[in-house]
């Protein structure tokens, strides 16, 4: 079974680019010169010109040391990337110590390294560089220089708009903050159960090309063997019947028989002759996604109806492990009983898996199929974590790419436990091409 924790704590997961603080850094380098030179020279304004340029030079140098020393390609830590980001924040601060505090238009830029952080970064650094900003955002609302103003003279902000200029900052800098990291969040999670749901379908499917080599292997394998029993059988004439080596030839044959034999069975296993393995019908698909859960102390019933034939439908890896991790979801939770009923008719096909556990929570149902919903009640009546997570999504995933519609719920009282329904097409079901070896891209969706 896949694991989420090994996508979730990957060491990976939180790991930015060098080369994408680099430009980020020289956008705001540019900028940065940009407005110093159009204030200071474009209006005329005065300015401590010198020491400002200084804090551009520095980042300007700050970034040839990093391009120098390290690959653009690299992925830096966690770690180095905070302290970058906070000095791009202190290096930001200063910037405004000298050119009016809060009092300077471009003060909100002091949220930029932030969202950087929020975006890419876990929460606990994100929450750090967030108290870092507020610091000096206090810092340089009370200690700066005037603002740049012509004709010399001083320009200052009411104690009172300052305040709030201050209070719209740290306000716009949290919840920026928080809403970007909650949709970054997502977006990551659902990477990473997308990237599960492939290595789970690229497993089911190596499994079931083992077939393929079996037979390749046997053919292979064939003809040196039917040269080893050819010449067994023309060296046991060779010796008398008391010749200590005929008993050897005479094994030697026997054992090179019995390779025959094997590899035969091998061949016909995966033969195209042979429907009963290559394709299987709606009855037989129940009873292999059941059986696997049978004799943990659960009854699993199963049952079959509809009009016209039975569907008979290719060996496909997704519907398998699909349909096997909802029956998984439903012994794990059930008291004593799980249902497994299927309903056809010419058009469609239903499978209903039903069982006597708490059902889901309420507050979660509407959520069920999102990765990393994990809340269900339990055998005794409370909720708890497990069974709904990212092994859920991989099976609504793999279904729903199989032409399956799911609907979820909960029984009707005075019944109770969880009841999920998947419905397919009959064509879907019945095409021949939805078969193991598929390429599928689960990106491409």
């Amino acid at each position: 079974m896949i694991d989420p924790s090994d996508f979730v704590n990957s060491p990976l997961r939180h790991r930015l680019r060098l080369d994408t603080l680099v430009r980020l850094r020289w956008l705001a380098v540019g900028g940065q010169t940009a407005a110093l030179l159009v204030v200071h020279i474009g209006l005329g304004y005065p300015m401590p010109i010198v020491p400002a340029f200084f804090l551009v030079a520095l980042s300007a140098w700050v970034n040839i040391v990093l391009k120098v020393r390290s690959p653009a390609s690299r992925r830096i830590t966690e770690r180095a990337a905070t302290l970058q980001l906070s000095y791009d924040i202190l290096q930001m601060s200063g910037l405004l110590f000298l050119t009016g505090g809060l009092g300077n238009p471009f003060a909100f830029l002091l949220m930029a390294p932030v969202m950087v952080s929020a975006t890419a970064l876990s929460a606990r650094n994100t929450f750090t560089l967030g108290a870092l900003a507020t610091a000096c955002a206090t810092l340089v609302a009370v200690l700066h220089l005037p603002l740049p103003w012509p004709d010399g003279t001083e320009f200052r902000l009411p104690p009172v708009y300052s305040v709030g200029v201050w209070i719209a900052l740290v306000s716009t800098l949290a919840f920026m903050a928080v809403y970007a990291f909650r949709v970054s969040e997502e977006a990551r999670q659902l990477a990473d159960a997308l990237a599960a749901t492939e290595l789970v379908l690229a497993k089911e499917q190596h499994l079931s090309a083992l077939d393929g080599l079996a037979t390749a292997a046997a053919h292979e394998l064939g003809t040196p063997l039917a040269t080893i029993f050819v010449a067994s059988k023309e060296l046991a004439t060779e010796f008398e019947p008391d010749d200590p080596r005929a008993e050897d030839v005479v094994l030697i044959r026997a054992q090179a028989e019995r390779c025959r034999d094997i590899l035969r069975q091998l061949t016909s296993l995966s033969s195209d002759e042979d429907r009963t393995f290559q394709r299987m019908p709606i009855t037989q698909l129940m009873e292999e996604v059941a059986d696997p859960h049978r004799g943990f102390g659960v009854e699993i019933s199963i049952s079959a109806s509809g009009t016209g034939a039975e569907p008979v439908g290719s060996r496909n890896a997704a519907i398998r492990y699909g349909l096997g991790n909802l029956v998984e979801n439903a012994v794990d939770f059930a008291q004593s009983r799980v249902e497994i009923t299927s309903v056809w008719d010419e058009k469609a096909v239903s499978m209903t898996i039903r069982d006597d556990g708490p059902g889901f929570a309420l507050d979660v149902l509407s959520k069920i199929g999102d990765p990393y919903v994990t809340m269900r009640g339990t055998k005794s009546g409370n909720t708890e974590a497990g069974g709904l997570g990212l092994g859920f999504f991989i099976a609504k995933t793999l279904l729903e790419r199989t032409g399956a519609k799911l609907f979820i719920e909960n029984r009707p009282p005075p019944e109770h436990g969880a009841v999920i329904r998947v419905n397919w097409p009959r064509a879907a079901i019945e095409h021949a091409s939805k078969v193991d070896g598929q390429e599928i891209s689960l990106h491409k969706t």
